[in-house]
């Protein structure tokens, strides 16, 4: 046993940090490292949405109609709703505090967040966590400044997934213009453009 044992030396040591790293709270944090890791490979790169021809005026009762409503809360507890980013690309995305995949691809989110013009391009990212204060703990520790809501009522279609990340950008009249599933990076001058050029 003692020659096997020397014999599988290093297995065993590897064998047991993984253990280690699966079954207590290094878990999270060490896939979300190895995860954003792959992001910065660039193998995973948002496809940019693309413009979308312009919508027919009879689709909207009017200009100040939204299509879509999504009661949500802020960080502090006040309501908000998805129909006040009218006006805006919107970018929504759907995370969790416990997701490795959603926290490797929120740095690239908070990097594009602080280069594009706010005043175009709104962000909401919206929390799945049951536990409120574990997204809220999450952001303080690492400096996110992204706008971050909680929802209120059963998340409506074009929200709905079975798995996170899911991200959904919306044109200024609410139109769906690209969805994407899955951990991506979102922070590039493409995608940055691509959003631009949907805001006009």
């Amino acid at each position: 046993m003692t020659t096997w044992l020397r014999k599988n030396r290093g297995e065993l040591l590897l064998f047991s940090a993984f253990a280690l790293v699966m079954t207590t709270g290094l878990r999270q944090p060490v896939l979300s490292t190895l995860q954003r890791g792959l992001l910065a490979t660039g193998l995973w790169r948002a496809t940019p949405p693309e413009r979308l021809a312009a919508a027919p005026r009879a689709q909207f009762a009017s200009e100040r109609t939204y299509p879509l409503s999504l009661p949500l809360t802020t960080l502090d507890g006040r309501p908000a709703d998805l129909g006040q980013f009218r006006g805006k690309v919107v970018l929504v995305n759907l995370w969790a505090s416990w997701c490795p995949p959603c926290l490797a691809e929120m740095p690239g989110l908070q990097a594009l967040y602080q280069k594009v013009d706010t005043s175009k391009v709104a962000f909401v990212l919206i929390s799945l966590d049951a536990n409120q204060n574990k997204a809220r703990a999450l952001l303080k520790r690492k400096h996110y400044t992204m706008p971050v809501f909680f929802p209120t009522a059963e998340l409506p279609a074009p929200f709905q997934t079975s798995s996170i990340p899911y991200t959904v950008i919306l044109t200024p009249e609410g139109r769906v213009a690209d969805r994407h599933n899955g951990m991506a990076d979102y922070d590039t001058p493409e995608f940055k453009a691509a959003l631009e050029r949907l805001a006009n």
